[in-house]
């Protein structure tokens, strides 16, 4: 038992060392980074709209977000245009590009910092590559038609994330005998397979995808044990921010969850996630620094 402790131990200070070359720009994830959320579509399940102009996308409106997050401390801002939330129907390969290329090229002219591509569609991930993306997240760990060949081709680093189902069904009443072996079976399953054809090791982060296919219960057995995904080997993402879990547990609004967003994404951190994806940046800055803060004294 002392072996595997140490061992998990060794990998978890290795995945915190770890650089990610994201194009053009590095990411240190000696400490914990804030990924800033730019949702384009209509229909998302927390700002959906918010930045949309007479039915489109409106780059402007975009642009001044992406300002404010950067100002505010995110290191990585992720441009979103399908929505996945639950119930959310499909869009076009060619409504999707037109939605998220112009807005990519918008804000890598105008900021120097990392894009992330919210995206599972092959075509789009090789065109956001072209336009100055740094790093591919995709909720459907690239199983997609043709996805692994495309993220490999664009050389960028990729977030794999477990989602059981589609976003139209994956909430209706999911089951699991080992929530937290299912899920890390599926990601060494998917980061086995994706290093087969030609991912890179070193280029691959995880996410334990909470709100997809997991219920409350199985969402914070998941955080609770987050350490368990951690010691994989790879960076791990996390997406909770704002999410039903929060209305669940504490009967709050989506507009009311910022306190049970923050408290999600310390307890992430102190269990070993490298990346807090959010819409409230300034506030998660704050708090993942402190929480780094405390971690690094007592290690």
């Amino acid at each position: 038992m002392t072996a595997t402790v140490n061992s998990r131990s060794q990998q978890t200070t290795d995945t915190h060392r770890r650089i990610l070359q994201c194009g053009g720009k590095s990411l240190d994830l000696s400490r914990p980074r804030v990924m800033g959320v730019l949702n384009i579509t209509p229909d998302s399940f927390s700002d959906g709209g918010c930045l949309h102009k007479d039915g489109r996308p409106c780059v402007e409106n975009a642009l001044r977000r992406v300002e404010q997050m950067l100002d505010e401390g995110a290191d990585i801002i992720d441009i979103g245009g399908e929505s996945t939330r639950p119930g959310a129907a499909p869009v076009s390969v060619q409504e999707e590009m037109d939605r998220v290329l112009p807005m990519v090229e918008a804000v890598n002219q105008r900021f120097d910092t990392i894009i992330s591509v919210d995206t599972s569609t092959a075509q789009l991930m090789q065109a956001a590559a072209d336009c100055g993306a740094g790093l591919l997240n995709d909720v459907r760990a690239l199983e997609k038609n043709a996805a692994v060949q495309a993220a490999v081709d664009t050389g960028l680093p990729v977030c794999l994330m477990h989602m059981r189902g589609q976003p139209q069904t994956m909430q209706d009443s999911p089951q699991y005998y080992d929530v937290v072996k299912e899920v890390s079976d599926y990601i060494s399953e998917r980061v086995s397979e994706c290093i087969k054809q030609g991912l890179q090791q070193n280029n691959i982060v995880v996410d334990p995808g909470f709100g997809f296919g997991k219920s409350p219960e199985h969402n914070l057995i998941l955080l609770n044990r987050l350490a368990d995904i951690a010691a994989l080997g790879y960076p791990v993402l996390v997406g909770l921010s704002r999410k039903s879990l929060i209305g669940h547990v504490l009967g709050r609004p989506v507009d009311k969850r910022l306190a049970g967003s923050l408290a999600l994404a310390t307890l992430a951190v102190s269990r070993g996630a490298s990346i807090i994806r959010v819409h409230d940046v300034e506030q998660t800055v704050d708090a993942v620094r402190m929480c780094d803060a405390v971690i690094k004294q007592t290690s």
